[in-house]
């Protein structure tokens, strides 16, 4: 498991002309993005305190106390927002961050390499693992359920996957 920080947001940009931002949360529950004070970025250089004011379409309007212009909201444009490990709550054994699945090997049932986990995406419908099949850029979408991945060891660095038919 690392203890590196979490992605748990990004700032699209600008909302208003008095400093709000855009706020796109990636938490289970949008809303608690606010509670994890505070958010830096990925090299921790700017820490924020963030406030959501408003939901509004993919998102939530939000206010940060250094921001006060619509052009220092729109220099952060593109800025992902991160926590460390121990500002998040604890998950249930069953359950993961994704920070926490990429980079981990993927083996069938048989113990064959299947890949290693790139990218875990989450289009609504629930997760897809995203792995990178050995020796090639190509990649497969394996979906992200028990019946899919009965096994996940973060501390072997491993899953074991029993794929669909024809997906590898």
């Amino acid at each position: 498991m690392s203890d590196s920080k979490i992605c748990v947001g990004a700032i699209g940009g600008a909302y208003g002309v008095r400093g709000e931002l855009r706020i796109k949360s990636f938490c289970a529950v949008p809303e608690d993005i606010e509670t994890y004070r505070p958010l830096t970025t990925e090299d921790g250089a700017q820490r924020f305190h963030l406030a959501i004011v408003r939901p509004i379409k993919n998102g939530f309007a939000a206010r940060i106390a250094e921001i006060t212009s619509k052009e220092e909201a729109d220099a952060l444009k593109g800025e992902r927002l991160y926590a460390t490990r121990d500002q998040l709550p604890s998950l249930p054994d069953d359950e993961y961050y994704h920070t926490d699945l990429i980079g981990l090997d993927v083996f069938d049932t048989g113990g064959v390499l299947l890949g290693r986990v790139k990218v875990v995406q989450d289009h609504g419908a629930g997760d897809l693992l995203e792995v990178q099949r050995p020796g090639s850029s190509e990649t497969v979408l394996l979906p992200f359920t028990l019946a899919v991945v009965p096994t996940v060891d973060l501390s072997a660095g491993r899953i074991v996957a029993d794929p669909p038919d024809g997906l590898f």
